[in-house]
């Protein structure tokens, strides 16, 4: 292999290999890293094909890009999910539809999922638990960080500006 006349193919590709990394590393969405992710496997893999070392750009290809794509991927559904268990003391049935997708558009900034759950499940993240014969409803968190950066984002606004209130639960007071 002459390296001089694989030099013009081989630097751009070489040079994307740490523009990609700053990328994946200062990227805020968990979704567009796990595709950068596989971009920086792919473009390793190809380096080290030019370079000679197929055993090794197949290695990278089929384990660096593949494998720890997919799971991070299974990884990232698993735990990018907020489950909220529902409260139906005074208010029969689940909560209106507008309050869900006031919720769910409440959360995308910080790309969370929202499943619904029985207040009586065993791994909740926060309580939603209607008011007495108001029509509102208090999202009690378990997190005081998930609460402090909930309560940042414009739909805390719209939320207590409809008369619902977010508060703090202690995770001990989370039904079990």
């Amino acid at each position: 292999m002459n390296l001089a006349l694989e030099a013009p193919l081989l630097l751009p590709l070489t040079a994307l290999l740490p523009l990609t990394a700053i990328l994946l590393v200062a990227q805020a969405n968990p979704y567009q890293t796990l595709v950068l992710r596989g971009i920086l496997g792919a473009v390793a893999s190809l380096v080290y094909a030019l370079l000679g070392a197929a055993d090794v750009a197949l290695t990278e290809a089929l384990v660096g890009t593949l494998l720890s794509t997919t799971l991070y991927a299974v990884a990232l559904r698993s735990s990018m999910v907020l489950r909220v268990g529902v409260a139906t003391c005074s208010v029969p049935g689940p909560p209106p539809e507008a309050l869900l997708v006031e919720l769910r558009s409440w959360l995308d900034p910080l790309h969370l999922r929202l499943e619904l759950f029985s207040p009586t499940d065993p791994d909740l993240h926060a309580v939603l638990e209607p008011a007495a014969h108001s029509g509102c409803y208090t999202l009690r968190l378990g997190s005081r960080q998930l609460l402090e950066r909930l309560a940042l984002l414009p739909g805390a606004g719209r939320w207590r500006a409809a008369g619902h209130r977010l508060e703090r639960i202690e995770i001990e007071e989370l039904p079990k």
